[in-house]
C-alpha cells in the first residue's frame, strides 16, 4: 500500500511564516520595574524625587550585554541615556533624579557588547598563557569598526590602537599591554555596534506630582460658619481672620467644602431633615441654584475680591487654599434647564435624585455619565476644574469619584496633568479596595484611606504593610484623616482627650501626608446624631455653627508641636520608609522612620489602650547606621525628656492621662 504526500515548497512555507523583525537580536529585556498593571499605568513620583529602575536583561551564551536606561521628560524631544548597573542574577539598576513636574517616560535598550566580551576573553587566554595573536587580530578588528562610528579625533586614535595590535613587527608582549590599556577600551565602548539592540516593548510612564502631593498637613473647615458672632454666615474675610492661626498650628493645606451657590429645592435642614425652614442653609454638597453653579460663589461668603485676597494672604501665611469638585446638582441647578440631556429621568417626568437605599439625597442629582451626550458633559466637567485653575486654586480634593466613571477619570487627569502639571487631587473615595486603587492609578495624587477605621495595633500592621509595600506604594499616596464632617469614629465617640490625642499622633507620623476636620478635632467634639453612628450631631453640613476656637480641653498646642516636629524631621516627610518594630505588648504600637540617608530616625512608640501599659521595645539599631555596640539616645520631642538605650530590647512606659505615645528622635550617643 502506497501513500502520497502534497508538500509545500520550503520557500513557499518560508513567506507563509511569522518572522521577527530581525532574529539577531539576542538579548531579551524581560521586566523593568516598578511597574503598574504590566505598564498599562504610570508609577507615581514627587518632584526632586530619585528614580530607581531595575530591568531584567539577559543574553544567550556567555557574550557580554551593554544596557541602558533612556529616559525623557514629556516636553523633551530627545532621549537622555544613563548606564545600568549590573546587580547580579542577570539583573540590572538605574536611576536620576526627576527635576520636572508632569510626566516622563522610561525605556530600556541592550545589546551584545561584542568589544567588552571580546576583552574579557582575551585577558583570561592571555592571564592563562595562551597564544593570543589571534586575539588581537580580532580586537582590532572591532576597533577598526568602533572608529567608522566615532567623530574624526576619536575615530584615527582607534584606527592606531588597532593598526598597533595588528603590527606583528612588535613583541607579542607589547601588543598586549596595548590590548590592556583601560583608556582603549574606555574609548571603544563610547562607539558601541547598536544595530541589533533590543527594545523594551513598552516605554514606562512616570507621573512627577508636586511636593505636596508627598508631604503636606490639610486644615478642613467650613467658611460660613467662622462668623464673630452666633448666627450671621460667616465669610471669605472671616477666614481671612483665621489665617494666623491655622498657620500657627503648622497646616499648609486650607481646605474648603463646596464654596459655590447651594439649591433651595428640596434642601436639607438641621441634621440631614428633610423638610427645611427659611432659616435652613442646606448642604454646601447640593451645589447651584438661580445664582450660578460650579463656577459661581455664594454670595453669602463674598465677591470674588474677597476670594482672591483670601487666597494672596493664605500664601502669605504658607497655606494653599484647596477647594472641593463634587460632580453633583440641587434640583435648581443651572444645568438641570439648560441641559437636561445630561441627567436621568424617571418616568413620572422627575429627575432622578442620588440614593444609597435606604439613604435619599433629595437635595442632589447626579451626572447620567451614560446619557448620549456623553463628550458634552465630559467636556463641561473638565472645564470646571480649568475654570478654577485659572482662578488660582492648585489642589483639589474630589468628592466621591468612585461614583463616576474610571475612564473619566482616566481622560481628565491625563489632560489636566498634561496642562497643569502642579495640580494635586485628593481622591475622597471610601470604597472598596480595587475600587480605591484604580482610582489612584487614573492619576489621583493623594487618597483617603481606611485608617479612620483601623483601631488595633494588628489592624494598623497589616493595612500599614500593604499601603508601603510593592505594588501599591508605586501608585498610592494615603492621606489619614481621623474624622471628617461625615465620619466621627465610634472610638472618638467613646473615647477621650487622649483618644484624640492617640489619633493625631498616629496620622501625622504613619503617613506623610494627613488631615484634620476642624475645630471639631481639636475641641475633641465627639457626640453623635446617634450614639454608635458615625454621623455628628447638628453637624455644620446642614446649619451654622460657631466655635470657640479656645475652649477648655482643646489639643492646639499638641497638633502645633507635632506640625513643627514633622516640618524639622525629614523621617516623618515620608510614608514608604515606615518599619514596625518588635514589642512584647500588644497593646503597645511601636514603628521607625529614617531618611533616606539615615541622618534623621525617628522611632514612635503609641499606647492604643485607653489604660497605662508598659513593655519592652526591640530597636533594630544597626538597620538605621547606629553602632549597636555603644548605647544610643532616644528624645522624647513631645515631653522634651532623653533616654539612653542599648541594643536589644529597652523598657517603655505610657499612660494616656500623660501622653499616648513617645515620639523619640534617635541618635548616636557620645558619652562626655
Amino acid at each position: 500500500m502506497t501513500h502520497s504526500f502534497k508538500t509545500r515548497s520550503f520557500s513557499a512555507a518560508m513567506k507563509t511564516r511569522s518572522w521577527p523583525t530581525d532574529g539577531r537580536r539576542r538579548v531579551v529585556i524581560h521586566r523593568l520595574l516598578p511597574e503598574i498593571d504590566d505598564a498599562r499605568f504610570p508609577v507615581k513620583r514627587a518632584l526632586g524625587e530619585t528614580l530607581r529602575l531595575q530591568a531584567h536583561v539577559f543574553c544567550d551564551g556567555h557574550d557580554r550585554t551593554d544596557v541602558r536606561l533612556r529616559y525623557r521628560h514629556q516636553a523633551e524631544p530627545e532621549w537622555r541615556e544613563l548606564p545600568m548597573r549590573e546587580l547580579g542574577n542577570d539583573e540590572w539598576q538605574a536611576e536620576f533624579l526627576l527635576e520636572k513636574l508632569g510626566f516622563y517616560e522610561c525605556q530600556v535598550v541592550a545589546w551584545v557588547d561584542h568589544f567588552v566580551t571580546w576583552l574579557e576573553g582575551f585577558h583570561k587566554k592571555a592571564d592563562g598563557g595562551q597564544e593570543i595573536s589571534v586575539e588581537l587580530s580580532l580586537g582590532a578588528d572591532l576597533l577598526d569598526a568602533a572608529a567608522l562610528r566615532a567623530p574624526k579625533p576619536e575615530a584615527k586614535r582607534l584606527q592606531e590602537w588597532a593598526a598597533l595590535l595588528r603590527n606583528r613587527s612588535l613583541p607579542i608582549e607589547e601588543r598586549g599591554l596595548v590590548a590592556r590599556n583601560p583608556a582603549l577600551a574606555e574609548l571603544a565602548r563610547r562607539y558601541p555596534d547598536r544595530s541589533l539592540a533590543s527594545e523594551a516593548p513598552a516605554a514606562r510612564k512616570i507621573l512627577v506630582d508636586p511636593p505636596k502631593a508627598l508631604f503636606s498637613s490639610w486644615y478642613e473647615l467650613f467658611p460660613r460658619s467662622w462668623a464673630t458672632e452666633p448666627g450671621r454666615h460667616g465669610t471669605f474675610a472671616d477666614c481671612e481672620r483665621l489665617l494666623p492661626e491655622i498657620a500657627a498650628l503648622g497646616f499648609d493645606v486650607l481646605y474648603l467644602p463646596p464654596i459655590h451657590p447651594i439649591g433651595r429645592l428640596y434642601r436639607k435642614g438641621k441634621n440631614n431633615a428633610t423638610i427645611s425652614g427659611p432659616e435652613d442653609v442646606g448642604s454646601p454638597w447640593a451645589i447651584g441654584a438661580k445664582e450660578g453653579g460650579h463656577k459661581s460663589i455664594h454670595p453669602e461668603l463674598g465677591s470674588w475680591e474677597d476670594f482672591h485676597r483670601m487666597q494672596a494672604r493664605a500664601k502669605e501665611y504658607g497655606l494653599d487654599v484647596a477647594l472641593d469638585i463634587a460632580f453633583q446638582c440641587s434640583p435648581d441647578h443651572p444645568y438641570v434647564r439648560e441641559h437636561p440631556e445630561w441627567f436621568r429621568w424617571r418616568p413620572d417626568g422627575t429627575v432622578q435624585y442620588a440614593e444609597n437605599p435606604p439613604k435619599k439625597y433629595q437635595d442632589i442629582i447626579p451626572f447620567d455619565f451614560e446619557c448620549t451626550e456623553w463628550r458634552s458633559l465630559w467636556e463641561e466637567l473638565r472645564s470646571i476644574f480649568v475654570f478654577w485653575i485659572e482662578q488660582g486654586v492648585r489642589i483639589f480634593r474630589v468628592d466621591n469619584p468612585h461614583t463616576k466613571p474610571m475612564g473619566f477619570w482616566e481622560w481628565l487627569i491625563a489632560d489636566l496633568k498634561a496642562a497643569y502639571p502642579d495640580v494635586i487631587l485628593l481622591a475622597e473615595a471610601f470604597t472598596r479596595p480595587k475600587i480605591l486603587y484604580h482610582l489612584a492609578k487614573c492619576g489621583f495624587s493623594q487618597g483617603y484611606t481606611y485608617f479612620t477605621w483601623r483601631a488595633t495595633p494588628s489592624e494598623l500592621r497589616e493595612y500599614l504593610t500593604e499601603l508601603t509595600s510593592p505594588p501599591v506604594r508605586e501608585f498610592f499616596r494615603p492621606n489619614f484623616w481621623p474624622n471628617t464632617p461625615d465620619i466621627l469614629p465610634v472610638y472618638l465617640q467613646q473615647g477621650s482627650r487622649s483618644s484624640f490625642l492617640q489619633r493625631l499622633i498616629l496620622a501625622a507620623t504613619l503617613s506623610s501626608n494627613y488631615g484634620l476636620y476642624g475645630p471639631v478635632f481639636e475641641l475633641c467634639v465627639r457626640e453623635a446624631l446617634v450614639p454608635g453612628k458615625e454621623e455628628y450631631l447638628d453637624s455644620e453640613k446642614y446649619q451654622l455653627r460657631h466655635w470657640d476656637w479656645n475652649a477648655p480641653g482643646n489639643i492646639k498646642a499638641e497638633i502645633a508641636r507635632l506640625n513643627h516636629i514633622r516640618k524639622t524631621h525629614r523621617a516623618l516627610q515620608e510614608t514608604n520608609n515606615l518599619r514596625f518594630c518588635e514589642v512584647d505588648n500588644p497593646r503597645l504600637l511601636p514603628y521607625a522612620k529614617a531618611s533616606s540617608d539615615c541622618g534623621d530616625v525617628i522611632l514612635v512608640v503609641v499606647n492604643m489602650d485607653a489604660q497605662p501599659q508598659s513593655g519592652w521595645v526591640r530597636f533594630p539599631a544597626e538597620e538605621f547606621r547606629i553602632d549597636p555596640r555603644k548605647p544610643f539616645q532616644v528624645n522624647d520631642l513631645l515631653a522634651d525628656a532623653s533616654y539612653t538605650w542599648h541594643d536589644g530590647s529597652n523598657y517603655v512606659r505610657l499612660d494616656p492621662a500623660v501622653s499616648p505615645a513617645h515620639l523619640f528622635w534617635v541618635t548616636q550617643y557620645v558619652p562626655d
